[in-house]
């Protein structure tokens, strides 16, 4: 893909981790420019809903960071402690050479293994998707929090028409305990048309 492409329709499709890992690769030199060229808004809305919410000065982590534009958004709401990991190498360099994180890792897919690191907050914006991580990931990064932690989210258009997505988020609020202290519908890429409910939930 290249800036003057519209956007891949297989970016909101079912497929495997090895597809995902090669669509992501081949598209990161690029990556920057296609989504900014359609007004890729989640990252800054998801940062500015969390930023009130958690204290900016203590160490956030950037789930799924990609080439870092989720870390720009969070230094840009006042977060000043940032870590980031993704699971995409050529991705993952691009994001380092930002400057933005204090940590940076290549993290295996459906693993996470924060326990030293004291977040109490994390944001994976663009992450948790249709064609992306699956919804089950939403465990994996609320078990890495401690209770009355923070996870801030986004379930784009085509996730919100999932079941397995938003089911899964009402099976967390509801037998899980967890609160959602956060939700709004805003854009996401507006020059495809499309938008995202921006999430957070506070762990229970």
């Amino acid at each position: 893909m290249s800036s003057n492409d519209s956007l891949d329709p297989r970016l909101w499709k079912p497929r495997s981790i090895e597809e995902t890992l090669a669509l992501y690769r081949d598209w990161s030199g690029t990556y920057d420019a296609d989504v900014l060229a359609s007004g890729y808004a989640t990252p800054t809305r998801a940062a500015t809903a969390l930023a009130p919410l958690t204290d900016p000065t203590a160490p956030i982590l950037d789930f799924g960071c990609g080439t870092g534009l989720s870390g720009l958004a969070l230094r840009d709401a006042g977060f000043t402690t940032i870590d980031g990991t993704d699971i995409t190498v050529e991705m993952l360099e691009l994001a380092r050479a930002k400057d933005i994180y204090r940590e940076i890792w290549l993290s295996a897919p459906g693993k996470l293994d924060v326990s030293t690191k004291g977040y109490s907050a994390i944001l994976a914006a663009g992450v948790v998707s249709l064609g992306a991580a699956p919804p089950e990931t939403l465990d994996l990064l609320l078990a890495s929090l401690p209770a009355g932690g923070h996870l801030a989210f986004s379930f784009n258009d085509p996730t919100l028409a999932d079941p397995g997505f938003t089911g899964h988020l009402e099976q967390l609020v509801g037998t899980g305990g967890h609160q959602i202290v956060f939700r709004d519908h805003g854009p996401h890429l507006p020059e495809k048309g499309m938008g995202s409910d921006v999430i957070i939930l506070r762990k229970a």
